[in-house]
């Protein structure tokens, strides 16, 4: 009898999602099994590789990363294309750094512009990725959906607080989402829930974990990935059940110890290829873990992690593979000059041996003496402590017995028999009750005792009051807002019948965004898309 393999069955499978178009779209996900256990299941798409390419020329690189692109890094478009002709890159991920507010803050005209710039140099599928500034990322990547109508970007990062605004362009302007959440499988599944709740398709929808560098977070995104998988396939949630993206150069090549001259760390070898090997450990890291689609820098990573996909789904040997060619001149390091010197006794060897000097007996004294002596001063120590101890304890015991003392008193005042009334004497009862409980009102005080429950009662009736008085306010808010959204849906609809009526005529009407930035999870919505039917019918 042959050996058979343990196989493992899943219940669950990872949705196909489809980036770009043509014939170089990419289709990312779709296998029925962990990453690279094809004996247990398919695994219909190779993880794919994407190609880091910047809106403007990298201030910080260091010169590693600098070199394969030193004639283009100040155009996008050459940028791309050469990745895309002499590197081979399956698709490319435009960086827009120009636009982040704390750096040159471009405009959302200058970032659509060069979007345009590199879908018109090349044939694959483009990411354009922002600079996880929430709210310059909800303006920028808004227009890019709008300009760049049904070009089937991958767009990003649409985090919980913008999502509406971005979301509902990528919806509307046939683009796909990379839901963005910072590493934690359940704040995953809410991005991407409040995303199909906004009317987007799941077959439409990346998973961004968050990525960490090599030695700077990788650990914490390696496990969540690993949770977000057997999450998928094992347990069946079709909330996690989507592709992921990891953007892994910008992370790794931003560490100090990739950016390091041979001068500053000559222990970590070669600067150049030693920044290629940390971005080379972390894609392969990431790629056990789950990811569908890698976003890398330089060539020669590109090079191996390709290769070592190939391999791993359709076999082969890792000992065929060309080592890594240097575009920088070798660096000479002497690291015989660093080394310890040599240890070169033999074992067993004799070593000579040295008469040993007694101490003279007057310094092994004192020692004992000294002994002694803190001997002594730790059990002065203890014994406080525990005399503290005591008397602790004494004092919660007095306190105990006060609080019985008291409370025998109060009943005894409540159970003694009230004085009998005067013969002959008229008594008011009303006066004689109300003068009775002033007397123990003023005991109750006295004795420190918690007031009546009649002041709890009231307490309460004041508390039940005050919520009602905020829930009421709440709901006039809502109201409020509701119809404000509603006005502001009535307006949009009247300017998008006018721009029909004047396209009718014959004018010409520039492109504008038609979805409102708030979208609500009910009836709004359908009135959304019957908008957006509108502008189709329009364009």
């Amino acid at each position: 009898m042959g050996f058979e393999i343990i196989k493992e069955k899943y219940s669950g499978a990872i949705k196909e999602v489809t980036i770009g178009k043509g014939d170089k779209a990419l289709k990312l996900g779709g296998q029925t099994c962990l990453p690279f256990y094809t004996f247990e299941g398919e695994i219909p798409n190779k993880p794919r590789v994407a190609m880091e390419v910047w809106d403007m020329e990298p201030p910080e690189w260091p010169d590693a990363a600098k070199e394969p692109f030193k004639d283009c890094l100040n155009d996008p478009g050459k940028w791309a294309k050469k990745c895309v002709e002499e590197y081979g890159a399956d698709a490319i991920a435009l960086l827009l750094r120009s636009i982040d507010p704390n750096d040159k803050n471009a405009s959302a005209d200058e970032a659509v512009a060069n979007v345009k710039k590199v879908l018109a140099a090349v044939d694959v599928p483009v990411i354009v990725w922002g600079c996880a500034n929430v709210e310059k990322d909800a303006e920028v990547l808004k227009k890019v959906a709008e300009e760049c109508d049904d070009e089937n970007l991958a767009i990003g990062p649409i985090e919980d607080a913008n999502h509406k605004q971005i979301g509902a362009a990528v919806m509307g302007f046939g683009q796909t989402a990379i839901a963005s959440s910072p590493i934690d499988v359940n704040l995953a599944k809410q991005i991407n829930i409040l995303l199909e709740n906004l009317g987007l398709s799941l077959d439409r929808v990346i998973i961004d974990p968050t990525t960490g560098g090599l030695g700077y977070g990788l650990e914490y995104s390696y496990s969540v990935m690993e949770r977000i998988m057997l999450a998928a396939m094992t347990f069946g949630d079709d909330k996690l059940q989507l592709p992921m993206i990891n953007n892994l150069s910008f992370e790794v090549w931003k560490a100090k110890e990739a950016k390091d001259p041979v001068d500053a760390a000559p222990l970590l070898g070669d600067p150049e290829r030693r920044a290629i090997l940390m971005e080379c450990v972390a894609a392969v890291c990431y790629l056990v873990a789950g990811s569908s689609l890698l976003i890398l820098r330089h060539p020669e990573t590109v090079r191996l992690i390709k290769t070592y996909i190939d391999v791993m789904l359709d076999g082969g040997s890792f000992m065929e593979v060309a080592p890594i060619k240097k575009l920088l001149p070798d660096v000479d390091i002497d690291y015989a000059s660093m080394s310890p010197e040599p240890d070169l006794k033999v074992e067993g060897e004799k070593k000579p041996e040295t008469k040993k000097v007694a101490a003279p007996p007057k310094k092994e004294e004192k020692k004992e003496e000294k002994k002694v002596e803190k001997k002594v001063e730790e059990k002065k120590v203890e014994e406080k402590k525990e005399e503290k101890v005591e008397e602790k304890k004494r004092e919660v015991k007095k306190e105990e017995k006060e609080e019985e003392k008291k409370e025998e008193k109060v009943e005894a005042k409540e159970a003694a028999p009230q004085p009998a009334p005067v013969a002959g004497v008229a008594i008011d009862e009303a006066k004689l009750a109300a003068m009775i409980k002033e007397g123990v009102k003023a005991v109750l005080e006295e004795m420190n005792i918690t007031k009546p429950e009649e002041d709890k009662e009231a307490a309460k009736k004041e508390a039940l009051k005050k919520a009602e008085e905020e829930k009421a306010k709440a709901e006039e808010a809502k109201k409020k807002e509701e119809e404000e959204y509603r006005s502001k849906l009535e307006a949009d609809y009247q300017e998008v019948k006018k721009k029909i009526e004047e396209l009718k005529k014959g004018e010409k009407v520039e492109k504008e965004p038609i979805f409102p930035e708030n979208v609500p999870m009910s009836g709004p919505e359908r009135q959304l898309l019957e908008l957006k039917l509108i502008h189709k019918r329009a364009a």
